[in-house]
């Protein structure tokens, strides 16, 4: 394989692995401009509950504590140690370095028997190998965040129940933590335990708030620390607050329900192409050797590969919706 052929395959190897993850990033500064022109909304808005949600967020936005930007940003192997922890699963970052160094050296391996490529069949074992572990934790963590928020408007109505008939907060947060399955039961159980070895209520809140980075959990943070400040009617606030989160979850489904046909029709036709690909040089890999071995196919097919790639950019993009 010439000096050419290799600086194209990495070329286009570059250019994918850019799109995928320009494709999964967080917010755009275009989506950070209309967020603002909501903001503006919601202050002139009559509606009670956007105007409540408005003003926690902006409480959330201006509470974040350094530790969490740290965490978040500063370190990587600390970042990478919250989203294991995210999971619920009890991975270490040892064993997450272990896992994308078995799978790399695996991918390449078999990738190497079929192809004979020795830099072809490591460069694709790397972003296999480091990829698949990202996509898996990424995966866990979503379903975990699901499930708490189904279950965390019904732990609040308990705490309203609970300091409706007399208990204090404390009380109440136990109560929760034994009552509800599930990650909201775990993480107020852990809560309970931070407040009983003599951590104040608001910090254990604010660390778990910082470690799962929720809204929801941070709204209800908020309106705790909110309430122990300016006093008032503590089961009505939260009983509110419950009132705000499911109309929120409600607004998600529906989102996800008029979504859906459209996502699926970007997931089969932005993997279909590569999909056949892989199958059909498995299959038989004459076939497609041209691809690996002629340049003008090796031009052709990452041009193809950074157009797919662009694609599956822009329909990614059209069926992005923020809450």
């Amino acid at each position: 394989m010439s000096i050419v052929q290799l600086v194209l395959i990495a070329f286009g190897l570059m250019a994918v692995m850019v799109l995928s993850y320009a494709a999964i990033a967080g917010p755009s500064a275009a989506k950070a401009s209309a967020r603002r022109l909501e903001q503006l909304r919601y202050r002139h808005s009559e509606s009670t509950d956007t105007k409540v949600e408005s003003q926690l967020k902006k409480a959330i936005a201006a509470r974040k504590p350094m530790q969490y930007k740290i965490a978040g940003s500063g370190s990587r192997l600390e970042a990478l140690a919250l989203r294991l922890e995210r999971t619920g699963k009890g991975w270490t970052v040892m064993q997450y370095i272990y896992g994308s160094l078995g799978l790399t050296l695996a991918f390449a391996v078999l990738i190497y028997l079929r192809s004979g490529a020795a830099l072809l069949s490591l460069g694709v074992g790397l972003i296999l190998g480091l990829g698949l572990p990202h996509m898996i934790v990424g995966f866990f963590i979503n379903r975990r965040t699901n499930q708490f928020t189904s279950k965390f408007p019904d732990a609040i109505e308990l705490l309203v129940r609970g300091l409706r008939s007399g208990l204090p907060v404390t009380e109440t947060l136990a109560v929760v933590s034994t009552e509800v399955q599930g990650p909201v039961g775990e993480e107020f159980k852990a809560i309970v335990d931070k407040i009983k070895v003599g951590r104040t209520m608001e910090d254990a809140l604010q660390d778990t708030a910082d470690r799962l980075d929720m809204a929801e959990f941070s709204f209800f943070t908020i309106t705790l620390a909110i309430q122990r400040e300016t006093g008032g009617n503590l089961a009505e606030t939260l009983s509110n607050l419950a009132e705000v989160l499911r109309k929120r979850a409600q607004m998600k489904l529906k989102i996800k329900a008029m979504s859906s046909e459209s996502k699926a029709s970007a997931y089969i036709v932005g993997a279909l192409p590569f999909m056949v690909f892989a199958m059909v040089w498995w299959i038989n890999p004459g076939y497609l050797a041209g691809f690996f071995e002629d340049e003008r196919l090796i031009v052709t097919g990452l041009g193809g590969m950074v157009w797919m790639g662009i694609g599956a950019f822009i329909m990614a993009k059209m069926v992005s919706f923020e809450i």
